[in-house]
């Protein structure tokens, strides 16, 4: 509030100026960043707010915003009501997560002609104040999927470059690893290798849903069923698998799909890698039986991963 007096200026009046609004906060996605770590030890942030009117019908200096960077694949939500805000898919993406409040009004906005001298004059309104949870999902063209031990690991070092650790025994990857596969036509694609799904998973058994998330971004999932003399059904297997797949999602049991039954060179029964086929056939999946240890089948199953990663990109892209 404000009244101008000035020499020589009878009747000045009322002079307040407005407030300034408050800055927002802004999310970018970019691909020069690839953890949230950053906001676990800083995790609360503030735009700056709007400065105060003054004389002379002198409006208020507005708030700088604030924007934070978040890698591609993060995904916002609202912690208070669990409600996802975003989807950060690509790279240069940006959300207003909390909007500034407007700035109150000086009394000159009150001033009429049966009214000259107003003294009236608003506070500013706060602005948005919100608890976030944010949750980064891995970003890859390929899901390998199976039970522990299905060869995944063994699959995903014999066709990139990625070397993970690779054991006889069930859930030897704990985090998933991903894989760059370089064809000859100089395209690439990433393959992740996610940790073993177990019956249950869907509900948080075994490594749980933690890494089902994962591969709800990838647009093809292979499927590796163990032959070999292990004492296990692979049918059964097979089955139980894509009932954890629909039971976590709808849309991840009917993404494109390649049924790959492993380690054929130590087969256990012919029989079983037909009754395999005969699944993949009702399905409409490819089937590609294949052996990391001789290499079997590998070169078929690069080349068909990229026809149909490549197919479904639009010739634009």
């Amino acid at each position: 509030m404000a009244f101008r007096r000035e020499k020589y200026v009878p009747r000045g009046g009322p002079s307040g100026g407005d407030g300034g609004r408050g800055g927002d906060v802004f999310m970018r996605s970019t691909v020069h960043d690839n953890t949230l770590l950053r906001y676990r030890f800083n995790p609360e942030h503030k735009a700056e707010r709007g400065r105060h009117g003054e004389g002379s019908d002198c409006h208020g200096k507005n708030g700088e915003s604030v924007q934070l960077e978040v890698p591609v694949g993060t995904v916002v939500y609202d912690d208070a009501t669990g409600r996802m805000l975003f989807d950060f898919s690509a790279a240069d993406q940006v959300f207003r997560v909390a909007k500034g409040g407007r700035g109150g009004r000086g009394n000159a906005r009150f001033a009429t002609s049966t009214h000259q001298a107003p003294t009236e004059h608003e506070p500013g309104k706060p602005g948005d104040e919100k608890k976030l949870r944010l949750e980064l999902k891995l970003l890859a063209d390929v899901g390998l999927v199976g039970f522990p031990n299905a060869g995944k690991s063994t699959l995903i070092s014999r066709i990139s470059a990625a070397r993970p650790k690779i054991a006889d025994y069930p859930f030897t990857t704990l985090v998933p690893n991903l894989g760059v596969v370089q064809m000859d036509d100089y395209r690439s694609y990433v393959v992740a290798d996610i940790p073993g799904i177990i019956e249950g998973a869907h509900e948080g058994h075994g490594l749980g849903i933690q890494f089902l998330r994962h591969i709800e971004r990838t647009r093809l999932l292979v499927h590796l069923v163990d032959v070999s003399e292990t004492g296990r059904d692979p049918v059964n297997d097979f089955e139980v698998l894509m009932g954890e797949l629909e039971s976590f999602s709808e849309g991840l049991a009917t993404k494109p799909m390649i049924l790959a039954p492993s380690k054929m060179d130590a087969l256990a029964s012919a029989e079983v890698v037909e009754k395999l086929r005969h699944i993949a056939q009702i399905r409409g999946m490819q089937f590609i039986p294949i052996s990391s240890a001789t290499g079997a089948g590998i070169e078929e199953l690069k080349y068909a991963m990229s026809s149909a990663i490549f197919a479904a990109v639009p010739q634009s892209a």
